[in-house]
């Protein structure tokens, strides 16, 4: 499957890693063309983050053993796009 956009909700510690340390772990992954990483929440311990992932043919095991390997920790996966062009979610009211 062609997986082109994925948006995690990840778990990581206040310190470690660093945005930029667990950037570098998933742009280091084949087919990665682009991270964005948004901070949502903080406490004391914890920081909450919403990772935007962009590319082509992107591996998502191998993403989330990278960002496991910094020490943070996948949530759930919010929004997946997949196939041979990006589609944009279009929000209906209801």
């Amino acid at each position: 499957m062609n997986i082109r956009r994925l948006i995690l909700d990840v778990g990581k510690g206040l310190n470690r890693p660093t945005l930029v340390e667990l950037s570098e772990a998933i742009s280091s992954v084949k087919g990665v063309e682009g991270v964005n990483i948004s901070v949502t929440e903080i406490d004391m311990e914890t920081m909450g983050t919403n990772i935007t992932i962009e590319g082509n043919n992107m591996n998502f095991d191998e993403i989330v053993k990278k960002i496991d390997a910094t020490g943070a920790v996948v949530h759930s996966v919010d929004e997946i796009a997949a196939g041979s062009r990006l589609v944009e979610n279009i929000r209906r009211y209801q």
